[in-house]
C-alpha cells in the first residue's frame, strides 16, 4: 500500500461531490459604543463651598440665566445688568426667578447617589449590555453569590452574578479567563459602586458555540448516545480498515505512513469528505454511509475478509467554528449508527467534540487514532518471541512433570506388593492398640479429676451460702439503723419536748410564752424556754 497512490476501493469514490473547501468563521461584529449621560439631565448645578472664591474675589457680572418661560425685555435687561448686584444673605427669602441671583444647593450623599442611580438606569443601552474583558479577583458569598471584576488595559468594572443565574449558566467565572458577561448596568446605593449585574457568561470568541455545544451535549447524553455500555471493542488486527476524512488534507497521507510502519499487512480504504464549511456534516455523514453501504456489499457478495472492521473518523487541528461539522447531531447519530467501530480522531489533545463522545474509542489525534487500530509489528514480534519462549518451557516443564509422575506410579507398584501390605497392617494393628491403651487411661485419669472438682466445690459452697446470709443480715441492720431515730438526728435534727410533760411539740401553738422545752440532738439533751409564740404575735400585730 503507497499513501501515494489511491486506495483499491474505488467504488468508494463514485457518489463525492465537490471538492472540499476551508473557510474560517471570524466574529462577526463588535459591541455598540456607548457614554455616560451627562450631568445636564439635573435642573440644579451643585457648587461645593469648598472651592468657592471668597467674597471679594467673587465676580460681580451676573451669571447668565436659563431661559424662564417669559418676554424678553432688553430694557429691563439693561437696567438689571447695570444695577449693582445686592448681597445675599441664606436667611432672606428667595426673590422670583427672574431677579433671584443662583442660590446655593447642599445635597445628601443619598441624593447625588440617587440621582447617579437614576441616570444610569435611564440610559437605554445600559440595560443590555454585553461587556468583553479578562476575569480579575473572584470571590463567592455564603449565599452562593459570585463577586468578580472585568478588566482591560485601562479600567476595570465591578460585576455581580446572583446565584440563581450562576448556577443556571454552563461556565464559571474564574481568574484569567477572558470572558463576554451579559447583563445591564446599575448602581448599588449602598456602597455608591456603578457594577454590572451578570445574567449569563461565556467564554470570549466563541461563547455561542460553546452553549450551543453543551445544550446539545445535555440533550444527546440523555438520549443514550454517549453510554459506556454500547461502546465497541476493537479488533485486535484488522485486515481492512475504513477511513472518512479528507482526501486532500496530511491526515489521509500520517495515517498512511502510521499504518504501513506500524502494521503494513493492514489494507486501508478511504471514503473523502469535506471536513470543514458549510456541508461538511451532511458530507461526513455520507463518507460513513459509503463506506457501510460498501461493507454490505463485500458480505454480500461473499468477500466478508475484504470488509472493513474498524472506521477511523479524522480530521487535523483547527478551532471550535473548524471543527464544528463534529458537533452536528447528524454526525453524532451517523457515528453511533455505524455497523462497525468507529475510531475518532478529530483535531489535537486538546480539541473535544461531540463526535469523540458517540465514537466507541476517542484518539487525542489522527495518528493517534491510526496507532489505536493496529498493533505494533514490533510489538507483535516481541509478543511471538515470548510464546516461542514460554511454549519451550511449558514443553520442558510437562516433560520433567511426566517423569515425575511415572516415578510415582513406580512407587505405589511398590507398595501394592502382598508382603508390603501385609506388613502395613501389622503395623496399623499395633497402632490401634496403643491408641485404645491411651485412650481408656486419660478416661480414667478424667473422671478422678471431675470427682475431686465435686468434693472441692461443696466447701466453697457453704461458705459462700453463709457468707450471703451474713451480707443480708448487715443490710438489713444498715437499713433498720438509716430509718431509726438516731440517725435522724445524726443528719442535724432535734426531737423538742415540753418540759415537764414530755409531750413532742409538733406545732408552734402547742409551746406558749414561758414553756419550758427539753431540746434531744445526737450527742446530748438541752433545756430552752420560749420567748415569744406564733400567737404572741399575731396579738401583738392586731394591735399595732
Amino acid at each position: 500500500m503507497s499513501p501515494s497512490r489511491k486506495p483499491d476501493s474505488d467504488p468508494l469514490w463514485d457518489d463525492l461531490g465537490a471538492d472540499e473547501a476551508s473557510r474560517s468563521i471570524g466574529p462577526t461584529s463588535q459591541p455598540p459604543d456607548w457614554a455616560l449621560p451627562s450631568w445636564d439631565s439635573i435642573e440644579e448645578a451643585v457648587e461645593s463651598p469648598r472651592v468657592r472664591p471668597p467674597r471679594a474675589e467673587r465676580p460681580t457680572e451676573r451669571p447668565p440665566e436659563r431661559p424662564t418661560g417669559r418676554t424678553p425685555d432688553p430694557a429691563a435687561d439693561a437696567a438689571a445688568t447695570s444695577a449693582p448686584p445686592a448681597p445675599v444673605s441664606p436667611l432672606r427669602p428667595q426673590e422670583p426667578a427672574e431677579f433671584a441671583r443662583p442660590t446655593l444647593r447642599i445635597l445628601g450623599v443619598s441624593d447625588v447617589t440617587r440621582a447617579i442611580r437614576d441616570a444610569v438606569r435611564a440610559e437605554p443601552v445600559l440595560r443590555d449590555v454585553w461587556v468583553e474583558g479578562e476575569v480579575g479577583r473572584v470571590t463567592v458569598s455564603s449565599a452562593g453569590h459570585c463577586y468578580f471584576t472585568l478588566k482591560d488595559d485601562r479600567s476595570q468594572l465591578a460585576c455581580v452574578f446572583f446565584r440563581d443565574d450562576r448556577l443556571a449558566s454552563p461556565f464559571e467565572a474564574r481568574t484569567g479567563l477572558r470572558v463576554v458577561a451579559h447583563g445591564r448596568v446599575d448602581v448599588f446605593e449602598g456602597q455608591g459602586v456603578y457594577q454590572l449585574y451578570v445574567a449569563a457568561i461565556q467564554p470570549s470568541g466563541f461563547g455561542d458555540l460553546a452553549l450551543r455545544f453543551e445544550a446539545l451535549k445535555a440533550r444527546l447524553q440523555a438520549e443514550g448516545l454517549f453510554a459506556t455500555s454500547r461502546k465497541r471493542p476493537l479488533p485486535v488486527r484488522p485486515a481492512v480498515i475504513g477511513v472518512a476524512t479528507s482526501a486532500t488534507g496530511a491526515v489521509w497521507h500520517d495515517i498512511c505512513h502510521v499504518v504501513a510502519r506500524r502494521w503494513p499487512l493492514a489494507r486501508l480504504v478511504l471514503s473523502p469528505c469535506q471536513v470543514q464549511g458549510e456541508g461538511s456534516a451532511q458530507s461526513v455523514v455520507a463518507a460513513l454511509d459509503r463506506l457501510a453501504r460498501w461493507r454490505e456489499r463485500l458480505i454480500a457478495a461473499g468477500r466478508e475478509t475484504e470488509a472493513p472492521t474498524v472506521t477511523i473518523l479524522a480530521r487535523g487541528g483547527g478551532s471550535l467554528e473548524d471543527l464544528w461539522s463534529f458537533n452536528d447531531e447528524r454526525v453524532v447519530r451517523a457515528v453511533v449508527a455505524h455497523p462497525i467501530p468507529v475510531v475518532c480522531g478529530v483535531g489535537h489533545e486538546v480539541d473535544v467534540t461531540l463526535a469523540d463522545f458517540a465514537a466507541d474509542v476517542r484518539a487525542p489525534t489522527p495518528s493517534a487514532a491510526a496507532e489505536l487500530v493496529v498493533p505494533d509489528r514490533i510489538d507483535v514480534t516481541a509478543a511471538l518471541m515470548e510464546l516461542a519462549r514460554r511454549g519451550q518451557y511449558r514443553a520442558t516443564s510437562a516433560l520433567g512433570q511426566a517423569t515425575a509422575e511415572l516415578g510415582a506410579e513406580g512407587r505405589a507398584m511398590e507398595r501394592l506388593r502382598p508382603e508390603a501390605q501385609l506388613a502395613q497392617a501389622r503395623e496399623r494393628a499395633g497402632l490401634l492398640l496403643d491408641r485404645a491403651t491411651r485412650c481408656i487411661r486419660e478416661e480414667i485419669r478424667n473422671r478422678e479429676a471431675r470427682h475431686a472438682a465435686l468434693a472441692g466445690k461443696l466447701t466453697p459452697t457453704v461458705l459462700a451460702r453463709l457468707g450471703a446470709g451474713r451480707a443480708a443480715l448487715e443490710r438489713s441492720e444498715a437499713a433498720l439503723a438509716a430509718l431509726g431515730p438516731q440517725a435522724t438526728l445524726e443528719r442535724g435534727y432535734a426531737i423538742v419536748r415540753r418540759d415537764p410533760d414530755g409531750l413532742v411539740v409538733r406545732d408552734p401553738g402547742e409551746a406558749p410564752a414561758g414553756r419550758l422545752l427539753a431540746v434531744r440532738g445526737a450527742r446530748g439533751q438541752l433545756s430552752a424556754r420560749v420567748e415569744k409564740s406564733p400567737a404572741d404575735e399575731q396579738t401583738g400585730r392586731g394591735g399595732a
